[in-house]
């Protein structure tokens, strides 16, 4: 007892100063920023870089740049930066290809039909998720076929050939992202069976695909899978450009949820099992929304790779929106240095939109599921 006196205080401390700076822009620089030597000369690197980069980069885009209502003399003056008034007058081309004029309204309504379906069935607390899914998934592909191929109701058939541009890269990214959903779960699902047969077949098939690059398949959808149909028998170039990005993406997407599934804890399996659930039950309503919701960084990051992806179908001829912007750059009217790179800056923008807009809806996903366990 008399030792832990010693550790009792006998006598008051006197007052200290208040605790200096403990938030605010400075204090974050000195933290993050200037916290060590090495971390201040790799700061003051970036920022030398940047102040090197960014005004040229700015003075292209922006700066020396020719605005819509501009004309084609003004950017081929010397010095002229990017030509958006050219992206302005090749816009419509860049959207829908050689797709009719007078017959834009056809993709207006399926581009105005698809983002009021998509809209609310990416909102969690939407209402009317299951009518809302039905009309996404199996009302608006065929609306939407039927609106721009036409043939059908007085309206004027235009074949595929002559979609393009933006149109059709959404239609072989929105294709390809939400058939192979399914056929990746059920992959995934195959390769984990415990029968032999249905094993070997899903891992033969993962494995096939996932050793061949996307561009061989689609040169093998477009150029040898004729040969194999009977003679007179002819496949759509965009459906078999379709066929092959789906199954493509699939296999990728299959390992991607099996990683999912091998991640689940094993009392998870035992105790949906216990319940005296069949297997497709404690499947579907157990086993598969956790292991989802553990990948969702994974099969995001594949969606944003199928996306990116579809600007290799413009090797087997489809315009797609890159293959577009490169027949434009031939167009001797708006003939300029900056004519191509303009082009090539206007698809990446809207690569990057997308793109950045799938990343950040992942993020909030992840978010509001708490898959990231943080404490």
């Amino acid at each position: 007892m008399a030792k832990d006196a010693l550790y009792v205080r006998d006598e008051f401390v006197e007052a200290r100063p208040a605790p200096g700076q403990t938030g605010g822009p400075l204090l974050w620089l000195r933290q993050n920023l200037f916290a060590t030597p090495v971390d201040t000369m790799f700061t003051l690197g970036g920022l030398l870089f940047l102040l090197w980069a960014i005004p040229p980069i700015f003075n292209f885009l922006l700066g020396d740049a020719v605005f819509p209502g501009g004309t084609v003399e003004d950017c081929r003056v010397e010095g002229a930066g990017a030509c958006w008034a050219y992206i302005h007058a090749r816009f419509n081309f860049f959207i829908y290809g050689f797709y009719p004029i007078d017959q834009y309204w056809r993709p207006n309504i399926v581009f105005v039909l698809g983002a009021a379906l998509i809209i609310p069935l990416l909102i969690p607390s939407a209402p009317f998720k299951r009518i809302n899914a039905v009309l996404f998934f199996v009302v608006f592909p065929v609306i939407s076929f039927y609106l721009l191929s036409g043939g059908v109701f007085g309206l004027r058939y235009v074949p595929t050939e002559q979609w393009g541009g933006l149109l059709v890269t959404l239609i072989i990214s929105l294709v390809g992202i939400f058939c192979s959903i399914p056929i990746g779960i059920l992959l995934a699902l195959g390769r984990q069976s415990q029968l032999p047969i249905i094993k070997t077949l899903c891992v033969m098939f993962i494995e096939l695909w996932r050793a061949v690059p996307l561009i061989t398949v689609l040169f093998m959808a477009s150029i040898m899978l004729p040969l194999f149909m009977p003679t007179g028998t002819t496949v759509d170039k965009l459906l078999r450009a379709l066929v092959g990005v789906t199954l493509f993406s699939s296999a990728y997407l299959a390992e991607t949820v099996r990683g999912g599934l091998q991640a689940l804890p094993r009392g998870q399996y035992e105790a949906a099992a216990a319940l005296g659930l069949g297997y497709w039950k404690r499947t579907w309503f157990i086993i598969l929304p956790q292991a989802l919701r553990h990948v969702i960084p994974g099969i995001v990051n594949n969606f944003i790779a199928l996306f990116k992806d579809t600007s290799l179908v413009s090797i087997v001829g489809i315009f797609d929106l890159l293959n577009t912007v490169q027949a434009a750059s031939s167009d001797i009217d708006w003939a300029s240095p900056t004519q191509a790179v303009t082009g090539y800056v206007f698809a990446a923008a809207m690569f990057w939109i997308f793109c950045f807009a799938m990343s950040r809806y992942s993020l909030w996903m992840e978010r509001r599921l708490d898959t990231g366990h943080k404490r």
